[in-house]
Order: C-alpha cells, then structure tokens, then sequence
C-alpha cells in the first residue's frame, strides 16, 4: 500500500501547502468562509473527537517506549504530558519547533533497524510493487488496517496544520518551488521510514509469529533477541521521539484549527487572557489523552490506537474533497488551481476510502 499511499500523501499535502501561499488563510477558516459557520462547528466536532484519539495514541506511545526500560506509564505518562504543555504555552514555541525539525532526523533510527532486522530484501522489495489479490477485500481485519494505514500516513489534521504554518510563516508566491520541494521531501521521507518500519516488523515478529501485539513495547522487546539490542535500542527511541513530537504538535493544531475555524483568537503569542478558548481546548486534549491512557487496561492499548487512526482515515474523504472544491475554484486560486493529474488522483483517494469504510461497515453487519 505504500506506493499509492504516498502519492496520494504528496498530492494532497502540496495542495494545501498552494492553498495556504495563495489565500493567506487556514483551511478552516476558508471552510467557515466558504461553507457557513453551522457546517464548520460540526466539522470542528468531529475534528476533536478524532484528534482526541489521537492524542491518546501518542501517549500510548509514549508509555510503550518508556515500558521498554522498565518504567511504568504512571510515571512517563504524566510526565511527558507536563513537559509538551510546558514547552509550548511556558517557553518559546519558535525555538521548540526548531527543536522539533532537528529531532524529526532521529526517525532515521527506524531505517537502521530495519536494517539490522536483517530482511529478505528481495522479498520485500517485490511485495512493496506486488499488488495483493482481489480476495483481501472481503479480509475484514485487512481493510480495517488498511483504512488505518491511510489515516495514519494522510492524517486530516496533518491538512490543518501544514496551511496554518504555511501562512503563519508568509510563505509568498515566489517561493512555490521551495515549497513543493519541501512537501514532496517531506512525503518521500515519511513513507520511506514507514516502510522500513514495516520491514522490520515483518522481518521479526511477522515470520517467527508474534503477530499479537498486545502494548506497543512487545514489538520493540521482540526485535532484541532476534535482530540485536542495537535495533531493539532504536526501535524504542525512536517511538519515544516520534510520540513526543506528535503529543506536542497534535493537541496544539486541534487548538489552532477550532479557534480560527469558529473565529476566535488563537496563538502561542497570545495570552490565556486574550485566547482563552485555544489554551483550555489545548490544556484539556494533554490531560484528556494523558488520563485516558492511566485509565486504559494495557490490553486494549493497541486496539484504541489502531482505532484512532482508522477514525482519521473515515474522515479524511470528507477533508479532501472540501480541500477539492476550494481549490478548484477560479475566484479563490485563479490560475494556481487544481491540474487535472491532481483532481484525478485527489478524487481517486477520496473515492477509494469512501469505498473502503462502506466495505468496514458492511462487514461490520451481523452475518456479513
């Protein structure tokens, strides 16, 4: 699934990096402005309910990489919660982001253990370009891991954050290359590192059957003895990281995206005091994520954050196609509108995943 996956990823992703350098606004506010205010609350309902999930998701993340060194998630958890509200509301956020962009080069860990996982390259390489036989899409787990897996890599709050940080740093028409480089960059290297994920998972726990992974740690514990303590090492912190960058990002875009989608003021550069709603709404998705994970028995650890992500991938359709016909629209991009190679595979995407959920539903039936 990579292949489509991150094609369909870059497409959208440079799509709503144009819309931002174009129209100087976020995606919410231009669907508040285009779609009316009734529409928008409902859409910024169902925005933090899933982002919600996913907040939990990152500290269930955050707890599993901590597991691996014998420390208990009622520790990590709460700590790690004060730490990402702490250095985005108390200190610098520009000076956090940087931080942020110069620890995304750790997920290079993953590729080394990949690496170390020592793979049957061959094998992995034709089933990345193999297409999987017409039968899987009656597999029920198969296509709910798979909606997962587009939701997961094309995540709908992704789209908010990137065209907030597009306008927020007044990137201007003509730095259009610049930015198309850095999306499709970006893309490339998100997939490539998810890939080799997925080769070392296969390589390890796949063919020596540890297939249930009950809490994020058994998968990183049962590398060690089979690829060395060095991708086990790797494996964990690089988890670790990716979990914190997430848990600080996640919950500040919901903030960011429902106060400017309902009009309200927003921003790190403002006070409690001036933009009350944005730092309650931040405050409560670290706590909510945080406490919900204490609260959650381990063993339905992997199964909510499975969940989460396959929550991303219903939504996103509807997140695409409002991004379609916003940027379709000749009075809003003028001649910066879609190209008809990127409708096609932007209503391909969309379509696909329509289909996909109406087949999880199906299934979903009893005695289907």
């Amino acid at each position: 699934m990579m292949i489509p996956i991150t094609i369909a990823l870059t497409v959208v992703q440079e799509m709503n990096a144009r819309m931002g350098v174009v129209t100087g606004k976020g995606l919410s506010d231009l669907i508040r402005e285009e779609f009316g205010l009734r529409f928008t609350f409902l859409l910024m309902v169902a925005l933090v309910v899933v982002n919600y999930t996913n907040v939990v998701t990152e500290f269930i993340g955050i707890a599993g990489s901590m597991q691996l060194f014998h420390l208990t998630k009622f520790i990590s958890v709460p700590f790690f919660a004060a730490l990402v509200w702490f250095m985005v509301v108390k200190g610098n956020y520009k000076t956090t982001e940087k931080i942020f962009l110069v620890a995304s080069v750790v997920y290079i860990a993953y590729i080394f253990a990949g690496v170390l996982s020592q793979p049957n390259w061959h094998e992995a390489l034709r089933a990345t370009v193999k297409l999987p036989d017409k039968s899987v899409m009656r597999d029920k787990a198969y296509v709910y891991m798979a909606i997962g897996m587009i939701g997961t890599t094309i995540a709908p709050w992704m789209q908010f954050y990137l065209q907030s940080s597009i306008v927020e740093k007044g990137v201007s028409n003509k730095n259009f290359f610049a930015m198309r480089l850095d999306v499709t960059v970006g893309s490339l290297f998100q997939d490539v590192v998810a890939w080799f994920i997925v080769v070392a998972c296969a390589a390890t726990l796949f063919v020596h059957g540890m297939g249930a992974i009950q809490v994020a740690s058994d998968a990183a514990e049962a590398m060690r003895p089979l690829a060395g303590d060095y991708a086990f090492i790797l494996f964990a912190f690089g988890l670790l990281n990716a979990s914190v960058f997430a848990a600080s990002i996640l919950p500040l875009s919901t903030a960011y995206t429902v106060c400017e989608g309902l009009g309200m003021e927003s921003g790190v550069d403002k006070s409690p005091s001036e933009a009350p709603v944005f730092y309650w709404l931040y405050a409560l998705l670290i706590a909510g994520g945080a406490g919900t994970v204490l609260l959650l028995p381990d063993s339905q650890l992997i199964k909510f954050a499975i969940l989460s992500q396959v929550l991303n991938g219903v939504l996103l359709p509807v997140i695409i196609i409002l991004m379609l016909l916003l940027i379709n629209r000749s009075d809003l991009m003028g001649e910066h509108k879609n190209s008809r190679l990127w409708n096609v595979i932007a209503w391909s995407t969309s379509i696909i995943v329509i289909g996909m959920t109406l087949v999880m539903l199906w299934g979903m039936i009893p005695g289907h």
